[in-house]
């Protein structure tokens, strides 16, 4: 009868540990093989000695099943004695591997120490690589950055950025930049910048502009000139409309001198505003009183309420910016970013100085890694190995190896019964 689902047996539930103990299904097949063959060369010698010598050919197969039992078993004895005591026998020289844990754990240590984690080692072996060529093509090819590794490193980084503590995180972002500007002497770049600027004529642009404005702030301020010309005007002046003429003259004067600065390169007025800017280039680079004064007004604005939400504001947006691309596959192949690193990835491949440059600061980073943390790293492998039962280090081991060493019990059972051929081979013959 057909069992109802309260009386089913539970399903065993997964255990990803005894999962990764387990044989994997090439060593069980090996097994199989090996221990089938030794079989049958047991099926052989017991079949040839019930027939009896009835043909010469029955004396072959019996010396070739007879020494393939006797290899077969011996390397079976050699394969099994590695790991364990065969047939649980504590036969001594036996469970090589569980016996000599702690040894292996330290010369396996120490073979990394001696072999890979020396400084002058690891700066010979990274002599013969070259890294900035690989990471070049890497950048140049759009499609190598949505593989394993760039999902990865996007998964990761968006992990990283959604596991800090943001409050935190943006204040110390914040507080960097800050810095960065209060440390910063605005000033003398300020007076460089404008200075280039007004040696090849790029001021010219900001000089008409100043003077549009002024025309725009003119016209726009027109009904305030007038109410000011008739406030201060007397009695008489109003009377007769003297101030209205006056307020007009002003304005039509003015009009007229912005629209001859803005028709003519060589206006007085625009070669002494010229000058002005000159001067205050010079000023802004080596006037201490100019510089003074630009450097507390750059504090000011930095302290300013305002410019502390801009930063936070700025740093929130930054932080959406790098959450969309790394976790949108479609990012990180378009748009600015995916250019500019695909145009990075071509110099560093064709740039022979550059691939120089990266490689040497590769190198030196990581002989310096050896020297600081090989030490470490050789006892995080000792202590590791120590660490772990006997019984896990056992089966990874038998594991790792165990298919290649059923190889050398199919081969030992075969070699094993072409020798006692041979020997039956010269003992017939003398």
């Amino acid at each position: 009868m057909s069992l109802r689902p309260a009386d089913r047996p539970a399903t065993r539930p997964a255990n990803p540990a005894a999962d990764r103990l387990a044989p994997p299904r090439a060593l069980v097949r090996m097994r199989i093989i090996a221990g089938g063959l030794l079989l049958a060369m047991a099926a052989v010698f017991l079949a040839t000695r019930w027939i009896g010598p009835v043909h010469p050919s029955i004396g072959f197969a019996r010396a070739f099943a007879e020494a393939a039992m006797v290899g077969g078993l011996a390397d079976w004895f050699a394969v099994t004695a590695l790991f364990r005591h065969p047939l649980g026998l504590p036969i001594p020289h036996t469970a090589i591997v569980p016996r000599n844990k702690d040894r292996i754990g330290d010369t396996l240590a120490n073979f990394l120490r001696d072999n890979f984690l020396v400084p002058a080692v690891v700066a010979r072996r990274m002599h013969r690589i070259d890294m900035a060529a690989a990471a070049g093509r890497w950048l140049a090819q759009p499609g190598s950055r949505d593989g394993r590794i760039g999902r990865g490193a996007g998964r990761l980084l968006a992990a990283m950025l959604d596991a800090f503590d943001q409050q935190r995180l943006g204040g110390m972002v914040k507080a960097s930049v800050a810095n960065r500007l209060r440390a910063l002497e605005i000033s003398p770049l300020l007076g460089q910048a404008l200075e280039a600027a007004i040696a090849k004529d790029r001021h010219i642009p900001l000089l008409n502009g100043l003077i549009r404005w002024g025309g725009a702030l003119l016209r726009a301020n027109e009904a305030n000139i007038r109410a000011m010309v008739h406030e201060r005007s007397g009695t008489l002046m109003r009377w007769t409309g003297l101030d209205e003429t006056v307020a007009n003259k002003i304005i039509d004067g003015l009009d007229q001198m912005l629209g001859d600065m803005a028709d003519d390169p060589n206006h007085p007025l625009r070669a002494r505003a010229e000058e002005g800017l000159v001067a205050l280039a010079a000023d802004l680079q080596f006037d201490p009183e100019m510089r003074a004064r630009v450097e507390a007004l750059k504090l000011d604005i930095i302290d300013n309420p305002a410019m502390q939400r801009w930063l936070d504001g700025l740093w929130e947006s930054a932080r959406q910016s790098m959450l969309r691309h790394v976790r949108d596959p479609e990012a990180r192949s378009a748009g600015a970013l995916a250019e500019a690193l695909q145009q990075l990835g071509q110099t560093m491949s064709e740039s022979v100085t550059l691939r120089a440059t990266i490689n040497r600061f590769v190198r030196r980073a990581t002989v310096g890694l050896a020297a600081d943390y090989g030490s470490g790293i050789v006892r995080l492998v000792s202590e590791t190995i120590r660490g772990w039962d006997t019984r896990t280090i056992t089966r990874r081991l038998e594991n790792a190896v165990g298919r290649d060493l059923q190889y050398i019990r199919i081969n030992g059972t075969l070699v094993g019964g072409l020798v006692g051929v041979a020997l039956h081979a010269i003992d017939l013959a003398l």
